[in-house]
């Protein structure tokens, strides 16, 4: 055999055994045979760990690439420096914090704080925040090494993005690690794209598809909910449903099972029969998921579910694991940008690629606003009817069919909108504005991110009324670390 022809067969033997190593298979998310509505990360098992009844404090963190992730970040920085005095002592308002939900970028905070708690503030700027991630998932997509796998059945660039993420921030985490008894319950959501439904990291919805969400990498979680459609594939999930002997609490048929379901509970039970049709594995064996920003951007639309319910059941008389709560705390830390344009100063219209992004992006930033403002009427209405129940009572009233008609929620909601409009800067408002949804930004716009997600809370006038009303003095925090703006 000739020098070439050698060389020629060990390339050969090369590329088979590239190719024989490089075929992939995705992971797959383990089925159950039966399932318990007891066990498992959910917000059931976890409300024992609750600490203050009075009270549910949560965290709505936005999509939005490392804008999201860092905004997001700022807000945790905020809420752990700062603390409160109140009837029960001395406390950092970040350990009142019951629920996390992330979507996309918001997602990786969300998780990361989940797994290490405090720890998280000692490396995760420059694990993750202050790093190109973007650019070292396009690395690798376009090494060779690689090919032979994004080539495979079931496996693609979220795939490739998920071992990245793995790597430098999760290391190889569940969501069976985050079950732990202590911190806040993590929520982070996809969207199904068959149906446009959302698809949320909990073990409820996983009972649905008959699964066990405790071996499901966060790695893999975080990949779905930042799958942007085109850019980076879609994560699938197997689905055993109607294999485990799934049994729904009975409250779910009153609002499924019926014309006349209890009011307002609309956008709830179209969430609920969503996961019914995850039910039907024989019609439905996979689930193909991508950025959760397509059907919430700014993990609301499941807190405003849940709310929904809780006013259906207890005005139709039915117990709910809220009904001692006083105050439901909602921060809605939204990195949604608006960048200018000049596209109205000139008479030819903006190209087609440029269209194409606005119009995708339209949709999402409207629901975005109109979230918090469903939110503001939630706790408008419901304070109106405290008033009235308030004002029968005064006056004696004893008619049960009237008191049933007064029947809701006594609690009080906080809608605190943690957003670039709220900024008093507008210098940092239109630099904030002008950061792209990406997962690479300059050190810079980290820190000036951060810095802006404390500012806008302090300044907060739902903030400040929350701190009145629940009786606790501020304990002024000390200084963030100076943004490169303030030092200027």
């Amino acid at each position: 055999m000739t020098i070439d022809r050698l060389r020629l067969a060990s390339w050969c033997l090369a590329a088979c055994l590239l190719l024989l190593g490089g075929c992939a298979s995705r992971p797959i998310n383990p089925p159950i045979a039966q399932a318990n509505p007891n066990a498992g990360y959910r917000f059931e098992t976890r409300q024992a760990e609750v600490k203050d009844k009075d009270a549910l404090v949560i965290l709505a963190f936005s999509g939005g690439g490392t804008r999201a992730a860092a905004f997001s970040y700022g807000a945790l920085e905020y809420l752990r420096r700062t603390e409160v005095v109140g009837p029960k002592g001395r406390s950092r308002l970040i350990d009142h914090v019951d629920i996390i939900t992330g979507v996309s970028g918001g997602s990786f905070t969300a998780l990361a704080y989940g797994l290490y708690g405090d720890k998280l503030f000692d490396d995760y700027e420059q694990r993750f925040l202050k790093r190109d991630v973007q650019g070292e998932i396009i690395s690798r997509s376009l090494n060779p090494g690689n090919w032979a796998r994004l080539s495979s059945a079931g496996w693609g660039r979220s795939e490739l993005a998920s071992e990245l993420y793995d790597e430098v921030l999760f290391n190889g985490a569940t969501f069976g690690d985050l079950n732990r008894g202590k911190g806040p319950l993590i929520l982070a959501s996809a969207t199904d794209i068959s149906s446009g439904a959302r698809v949320v990291f909990q073990q409820g919805l996983f009972d649905v598809l008959c699964s066990d969400l405790g071996a499901v990498p966060l790695s893999r979680a975080a990949a779905a909910s930042s799958a942007v459609p085109v850019v980076l594939s879609p994560i699938t999930l197997n689905n055993y449903g109607g294999t485990c002997h799934l049994t729904p609490p009975s409250w779910v048929k009153r609002f499924t099972d019926t014309d006349d379901p209890p009011r307002p509970a609309a956008r709830a039970i179209r969430s609920l029969r969503s996961m019914q049709d995850f039910e039907d594995s024989a019609r439905r064996p996979y689930l193909h998921l991508v950025d959760g920003g397509v059907s919430d951007n700014v993990g609301m639309r499941g807190v405003l579910d849940s709310l929904e319910i809780l006013e259906a059941m207890q005005e139709a008389g039915l117990p709910t694991q809220l009904d001692s709560a006083k105050r439901i705390v909602v921060f809605i830390v939204n990195s949604l940008s608006v960048p200018p344009t000049q596209w109205d100063e000139s008479e030819s219209p903006p190209g087609s690629v440029q269209i194409l992004l606005k119009s995708s992006g339209v949709p999402i930033d409207r629901y975005s606003f109109e979230a918090v403002e469903l939110l503001r009427d939630m706790a408008a209405r419901w304070r109106t009817m405290r008033q009235i129940r308030r004002s029968a009572a005064m006056a004696d009233n004893k008619d049960p069919a009237i008191a049933a008609a007064l029947r809701g929620p006594d609690a009080e909601i906080y809608a605190i909108d943690v957003s670039f409009p709220a900024l008093k800067d507008k210098a940092e408002l239109d630099y904030l504005n002008r950061q792209p949804t990406s997962f690479v930004l300059p050190d810079e716009a980290v820190d000036r991110l951060r810095a802006a997600a404390g500012t806008i809370i302090a300044d907060s006038p739902e903030f400040k009324r929350l701190l009145k009303d629940a009786g606790g003095t501020l304990v002024t925090p000390p200084p963030a670390a100076a943004s490169p703006a303030s030092r200027k």
